[in-house]
Parts: C-alpha cells; structure tokens; sequence
C-alpha cells in the first residue's frame, strides 16, 4: 500500500513525525510538507510562481508552498505511482466545526479526494503535542482498517483525537460537524512604524455541540470522525432562487 504523508504545521513538526513513525512499517511511505507552518492557509494553491521540492535530512520531502500545493504536486506529478490513500496531520490542535473551512490539515486530505485518492485528516485537540502517540496510534488502526476493508469509492474523513492517553480512550464515534459562534474582533496594535495592523482574533466559541457532533464526542473522550463532502451547493435553494430570477 502507497501512503502519501502530509501536513500544515511543517515538515520539520513532531506530528508529522510520529504520523510517519506509526505508518513506515505498514506502508510504503512517501512524506510531502511544507517547508514551514501553513496553518489556516485552506485550500489555497500557488499559481503566481513555480514550487521547488527539496529533501531534509529526515527523508522528507517539503515544497515552498502551502498543504494543498504539496499533494497537488506530488500526485499530479512528481511521484511515480499515485498513492492509494492521503494522510494528513497529525495537527497540533483541534480541526472541527467551521474550523475545518481554514484547515490547512484537512485541506491537503481534500486535495487528495479530489484528485480521487481517499485521504484523512488526522488533529489532536488540545496543542502542544501531549498524548501525540494516542493519535499515532489511531492514524495506524484507522489506515490498517482500510488496508484490511477499503472504502468502495474515495471517501475524506476529518478524525480528531482527545488530549488523554490510549488507554483512557472512550468508544470512537462516527460525527457531524458542530458551529461555532462569530469569531472575536480583530487585534489591532502598532509596527515599529508606527502603522495599524491587526491581529485575526481567536476563533468563537462554541455554539453547537450536541450529541452527534465532533465537539461533543471529543469532550466526552471519544475519538471523533467525520465524513466530509465537498459539493457546496444549496439544493434547497435551487428552486427558489429558479424563481427569483424569473420574476
């Protein structure tokens, strides 16, 4: 089995790492990052210059670009075999609810689904990479699952693993995506020049996390995973809108 490895928080960051580390010996592993942190850089692609790929010492490769760019790159061309499945992560912090819009982890598992490879993305919730073993762990039992019961067609899951040691793992929970309330204002402050800039706020705080959802399970110690789709659409508002513009 071919396993790309990618990631927002860098080439050089201890998730990456362990996601490798739980992987190798299961897979043939390819590791494509950026070369520095890209978190919240979404789904963007870099099409104002070209993109260099250069080795680290590690083994890994890493691109002058963002998540997006590295598994567009490597399955589009710069590897000899396509991959049978995208990881990304492990994120060094939670990606759920709205924050799963910004994620540059979630981002580059999307890139892989729609360049039709199944991918996951893979955060630990609380940051600081305490407990950054219980989500290696679950990235290898995920993938080994797969490798043992492949999905029928390319399927993108965004899974969130809790702050706490295996052991003390709650039953994984199959979730929807929760809400957050409006993100807080902007930071403003001054440059050495004297200038306004501003900082973008902490996000909101949460306005969803019922049972059922990602929130929900996480806090409760469970394993959260999420089937994502990416079909914007509002097919409710198909028909209304129809009769909008023909009025």
């Amino acid at each position: 089995m071919r396993i790309l490895v990618s990631n927002d928080d860098g080439y050089f960051s201890p998730g990456i790492e362990a996601l490798a580390g739980a992987l190798v010996d299961i897979a043939d592993l390819m590791v494509i990052a950026p070369e520095r942190d890209r978190s919240g850089a979404s789904n963007s692609l870099t099409l104002d210059r070209p993109l260099s790929v250069r080795r680290a010492a590690s083994g890994f490769s890493y691109i002058d670009g963002t998540p997006t760019d590295c598994v567009h790159i490597a399955i589009t061309g710069f590897l000899e075999h396509r991959p049978d499945l995208v990881v990304s992560g492990i994120n060094d912090g939670a990606n759920m609810g709205d924050d799963t819009i910004y994620s540059g982890t979630v981002a580059a598992a999307m890139e892989g689904f729609l360049l039709g490879v199944p991918a996951i993305a893979i955060s630990l919730v609380d940051k600081g990479h305490e407990n950054l073993d219980t989500a290696a762990r679950v990235a290898r039992e995920l993938v080994e699952r797969f490798k043992r019961d492949p999905w029928p067609q390319p399927v993108l899951l965004n899974v969130n693993v809790p702050n706490r040691s295996y052991g003390d793992l709650g039953p994984t929970q199959v979730t929807r995506l929760g809400k957050r309330h409006q993100a807080a204002p902007v930071i403003p402050a001054k440059n050495p020049r004297g200038e306004t800039v501003y900082w973008i706020g902490p996000t909101g705080s949460v306005r969803d996390a019922g049972p059922g959802t990602d929130f929900h399970a996480t806090s409760n110690g469970s394993v959260s995973i999420s089937p994502l789709h990416i079909d914007l659409t509002s097919v409710p508002e198909l028909e209304p809108l129809r009769q909008w513009c023909e009025r």
